[in-house]
């Protein structure tokens, strides 16, 4: 079957962060991805695409644990993660999708422009970096725009912002708003930044830790 014609030619993608993937199985872009990260984990045929990162922090370890690793490489200047660039050659993507907000959550950019060098396909890096929900919105717009998705991109978005604005208005219907403690984090206690204050304002409550928009409080750490 021909690929659509809104998709450029050739276009082939890997996808380093989950949110990404998710972002390019919205827009119908689930034939173009040849790779994605570790952590990708939306159900269906992503499951069975090559896996072109690793990470150093060990998977069944305790949270506490797993921060005090997270810590201490930091501290010594090592990254958490890790890019195949072998394997990622072999796949030759043209596109690779990142990040560059939080060098623990997942794979950043910092990994990825390491690996360049050894891509002989020479492809294009858009590293997403939303700090807010509209921020996300646009994240969502600017792959559509580099996938040539824009027109599936715009109504994507609008149907997200009226599931929003739908649950927006039955809070307001609501009376004395919870106070919500949201925590990234359980050991030691971490409360959500970013977007994360936004949604509970949104949904009603008021987030007595975080602030939307703002890097969580260990932000020295991502």
């Amino acid at each position: 079957m021909p690929a659509p014609a809104d998709v450029p030619r050739g276009r082939r993608i890997a996808s380093l962060l989950p949110g990404a993937t998710e972002i390019a199985l919205a827009l119908g872009l689930g034939d173009s991805l040849v790779a994605v990260s570790h952590s990708c984990d939306f159900p269906g045929r992503v499951e069975r695409l090559p896996r072109v990162t690793r990470t150093r922090i060990p998977k069944e370890a305790p949270s506490r644990e797993i921060d005090r690793i997270v810590r201490e490489a930091l501290a010594r200047g090592e990254s958490l993660y890790e890019v195949d660039a072998e394997r990622l050659d072999q796949l030759s993507p043209d596109l690779i999708l990142t990040q560059g907000i939080c060098q623990v959550c997942a794979v950043g950019s910092g990994e990825v422009a390491r690996a360049l060098p050894a891509l002989r396909s020479g492809p294009e890096v858009l590293s997403l970096e939303p700090r807010t929900l509209g921020e996300t919105f646009a994240a969502i717009q600017q792959v559509g725009k580099v996938s040539g998705r824009g027109g599936r991109a715009a109504r994507v978005v609008s149907a997200l912002e009226r599931r929003v604005e739908a649950v927006s208005e039955r809070a307001r219907r609501r009376g004395h708003p919870p106070r919500v403690a949201l925590l990234e984090w359980i050991d030691p206690p971490i409360c959500g930044g970013h977007w994360n204050p936004e949604l509970v304002e949104l949904a009603g409550g008021v987030d007595g830790l975080g602030k939307a928009g703002t890097p969580r409080p260990d932000a020295d750490l991502g």
